[in-house]
């Protein structure tokens, strides 16, 4: 594969993982809406594209990393937007969490214009992005996602082929759900605990030296103790992630009671304004 990469979206992870493609050796070109996100890669040699349009011109495969399908419609569509600049073959990567079937819709509309699609969001959050030990989770093409599989092993530590487009957003969707019972759980037991009267930290010492014990929690742990919790994956972004997760399952016929409820507590935490904790 030509180790050039365009790459749209430098948010939280856009930001860790176009410097952890740096790192391998790929060049990059880069594109945001708001330029500024895009400066502390352009000291570290990535050019910045000002249109998206113009990063199809740089390599032939794009990965697109942003909130939704209203910001990757946004790129994709209009006189500066990637289709109109993109040439048969372009391989178009949507790191982005998004539903199965937003996925299989875009699919199509790349297809008609002779370009692939590879749907391969991550699991994991601003540390694992950082640290470059996500795990992608591929739909698409299998020989396709094995071409880019250097590239993805830039990023990330393991990558697991799902199947066909739209399946790497339904292993995200799914992931997602146990990420969010698994917080809103963790959030629970803490109170819980306090409410009785015990140590915090000895709490999650106790956690972690059984089996629950796991990554996640060790991050929380050290945020925890230091009463410091700078956003590894804003709420905003999780209540948004669940409502996919609920139409999803709408779509397969699939009950998820705890799901529900837990979207419910996120939407409220959204109303009271803490999207961005």
């Amino acid at each position: 594969m030509d180790k050039k990469v365009g790459f749209i979206g430098m948010g939280i992870m856009g930001q860790a993982m176009g410097a952890n493609l740096l790192k391998a050796g790929y060049g990059l070109m880069v594109y945001n809406r708001t330029r500024s996100k895009t400066a502390a890669l352009e000291k570290e040699g990535a050019r910045v594209a000002s249109v998206p349009g113009e990063v199809a011109g740089f390599s032939n495969v794009t990965i697109l990393m942003l909130t939704g399908p209203v910001a990757i419609d946004a790129v994709l569509e209009g006189d500066q937007g990637l289709l109109a600049a993109v040439e048969p073959g372009h391989v178009i990567v949507n790191m982005s969490t998004v539903s199965p079937g937003y996925t299989i819709t875009l699919s199509r509309r790349l297809k008609d214009k002779g370009v692939r699609l590879v749907d391969a969001p991550v699991s994991g959050s601003k540390i694992p992005a950082l640290e470059g030990t996500l795990v992608i989770l591929a739909g698409g093409e299998k020989g396709l996602v094995e071409r880019l599989e250097p590239m993805f092993l830039a990023m990330g530590k393991k990558v697991v082929y799902c199947g066909e487009a739209g399946s790497g957003s339904s292993m995200k969707m799914s992931v997602n759900l146990l990420l969010s019972v698994m917080m809103e759980g963790l959030c629970e037991a803490v109170v819980m605990a306090a409410g009785c009267g015990l140590d915090r930290e000895m709490f999650m010492d106790t956690v972690l030296s059984g089996p629950l014990g796991c990554d996640l929690f060790k991050i929380k742990r050290e945020m925890m103790a230091n009463r410091e919790f700078p956003p590894q994956f804003p709420l905003k972004h999780m209540e948004k992630d669940l409502r996919f997760v609920l139409e999803t399952a709408k779509e397969h016929g699939v009950t998820l009671p705890v799901g529900a409820k837990v979207a419910r507590l996120y939407a409220a935490a959204l109303e009271k304004g803490l999207g961005e904790e």
